[in-house]
């Protein structure tokens, strides 16, 4: 059976016809060799039958040559006549006269008989031996016979000719059932072929179903994200009256967040969003997390933890991992309308290899819910695919959750039970590094208080740098702005002094922000950088260097550390 995406196997055509050669040949060489053998027998054994013969009629005619007694010496000749293979006879007296005779057909007789070893003349065997009676040498006698008869002959070669005949019919045969499978192997190949473009186009079609059903659930929250940010904006500038403006500056802000979270959602389905991995004791993580969940819940959901006391700890990003929590909690508890109960379990799922590759640590996450049909299993994790009724779910929970699993190494999965519950559960690889110590109370976000530090701030977009002048000035930095990598580099070669620099990594021209990093690290090894994108395969791959990346949309407090912490142990420039 051929499966998707494989070829067909199996002996190729032209190897068929070259085996139904090779064979054909085989037989007629192994035919001829045991032609040859048994010609070789039968020449022997003809020769030993005629000795045998001339030694018998040598002792007959013994006493008719001793007494001259041609008439008895001629019917012990006569005798072999009856062989048809004997085409002549003759015996011959000591003066070397022939004294009796018989000849069939062929050459005739010699005059003179010469004894000597058997010999071959063409197709007959020539046999001669002395007639002695004690030292007397009375005679001699001589058979000519042939050494296969026409018959034999004839059979012989009608079976070797038949082996060949059979050899040419095997090779007929299949060269004809080659040919049938070769045809059979290319409607086959061309089978396959039809089949694959029809998968291709199938999962194509897929693809673009699938784009669809992310665009158009991405542009619906995204407009009503932009109705809430774009209305609040026109009721600010139409009030005057400080408590609406706070509240619609809250809903504003409330919708800038929710679009930073959907984005960072969508960035962990696609497995994109860049991580920051870190040794996670979970049943410390899950202790801090019980305000969160209790704010995230009902009253009538309970929530019992079950952790194994001596569960392994596992090397994730241990915000996403909450954010993985929280969102299956809540799942549940939209599963469970009159309430319920939620059990969050962990244990430990060893590999059995002494070298601990392959061990595993499996939380699970169990509802007392109504369950999901099981048509609707597979599609749990899609984004944008939920049970819940419009408006009460954006169908990205879950995507989030099976993202982050596979970011992490991990897998995720669901079972469930029509009217029993729902278990979603992940399987995260053991970690055996040491866990990291608690780290000091960050300080309070506050304005560089030693003055006016200046920043090069390196941004091609004018909104959006006209909005980090605004938060840098406000944070009490000087800024330079230049448009490029280009023009940045050009007023650093021109002396002026920085105390930094921050650089989007995505700009136009040759040289981009990760580009424009290195380079200043190369002239100016004094000078620190911080990056900021909004694109996460970049971010990842500055973070691989070990560069600073400050991901976008950033507050102006996130914005304010990572300059503290930056400058707190900078030099200047070179």
């Amino acid at each position: 059976m051929i499966g998707k995406g494989q070829k067909p196997r199996g002996p190729r055509p032209v190897l068929t016809v070259s085996m139904a050669v090779g064979l054909a040949i085989a037989i007629v060489l192994a035919a001829f060799v045991m032609a040859l053998y048994n010609e070789r027998l039968s020449e022997r054994d003809r020769v030993r039958q005629a000795a045998v013969q001339v030694h018998i009629l040598a002792g007959s005619v013994a006493a008719p040559l001793a007494f001259d007694d041609r008439a008895a010496a001629r019917e012990y000749v006569d005798a072999l006549s009856s062989n048809p293979d004997v085409e002549a006879v003759a015996a011959y007296d000591m003066r070397g006269r022939l004294a009796a005779s018989f000849l069939r057909g062929g050459e005739a007789l010699p005059t003179a008989n010469t004894v000597g070893p058997p010999r071959v003349e063409g197709a007959r065997l020539v046999v001669t031996y002395p007639v002695t009676e004690g030292e007397t040498v009375l005679g001699s006698v001589y058979l000519r016979t042939v050494l296969e008869s026409p018959a034999r002959r004839a059979m012989r070669y009608a079976g070797f000719a038949l082996l060949i005949i059979m050899a040419a019919l095997l090779v007929a045969v299949l060269g004809a059932a080659n040919a049938r499978e070769a045809e059979a192997f290319g409607k086959l190949r061309a089978e396959i072929r039809e089949r694959e473009k029809a998968e291709e186009a199938l999962r194509q079609s897929q693809k673009m179903e699938a784009m669809g059903q992310l665009t158009g659930g991405v542009a619906h929250d995204f407009n009503n994200l932009l109705m809430v940010a774009s209305s609040g904006l026109d009721l600010m500038d139409r009030t005057t009256d400080p408590a609406r403006r706070e509240r619609l500056r809250q809903g504003i802000r409330q919708a800038i967040d929710r679009g930073a979270s959907l984005t960072q959602q969508l960035l962990a389905f696609s497995r994109r969003s860049p991580l920051k991995p870190e040794v996670v004791d979970i049943g410390r993580r899950l202790a801090g997390m019980h305000a969160l969940l209790d704010r995230s819940l009902r009253e009538n959901v309970t929530v019992e933890v079950k952790l194994a006391p001596d569960l392994w700890r596992i090397e994730v990003d241990a915000s996403q991992l909450e954010v993985a929590v929280l969102n299956i909690a809540i799942n549940a508890r939209d599963a469970m309308p009159d309430g319920g109960a939620i059990t969050i379990e962990g244990r430990n799922e060893p590999s059995g290899r002494p070298d601990g590759v392959g061990d595993m640590v499996r939380l699970s996450i169990r509802d007392t819910g109504v369950g999901v049909a099981p048509e609707m299993l597979s599609r749990l994790f899609e984004p944008f695919f939920t049970t819940k009724e419009v408006g009460k779910g954006t169908g990205l929970g879950l995507s989030q959750v099976y993202g982050f699993a596979r970011a992490s190494g991990g897998e995720a999965g669901v079972d469930s039970v029509l009217g029993q519950g729902t278990t979603i559960w992940l399987r995260i690889p053991r970690s055996t590094k040491a866990a990291p110590a608690e780290p000091a109370p960050a300080p309070p976000v506050r304005a560089n208080p030693e003055g006016r530090q200046r920043i090069l701030l390196v941004e091609d977009d004018d909104n959006v740098a006209h909005l980090v002048e605004e938060m840098l000035q406000e944070l009490g930095y000087e800024t330079r702005r230049a448009a490029a990598a280009a023009p940045a580099l050009d007023l650093l070669e021109a002396g002026e002094i920085f105390d930094l620099v921050f650089s989007d990594m995505v700009m136009p021209g040759d040289i981009g922000g990760l580009d424009l990093a290195r380079e200043i690290q190369r002239r100016w090894p004094r000078l620190p950088v911080i990056l900021t994108t909004g694109y996460s395969a970049a971010a990842t791959a500055a973070s691989g260097e070990g560069r600073r990346v400050l991901v976008k949309p950033y507050r102006i407090e996130a914005l304010a550390s990572e300059l503290e912490a930056v400058l707190s142990g900078a030099g200047r420039p070179a």
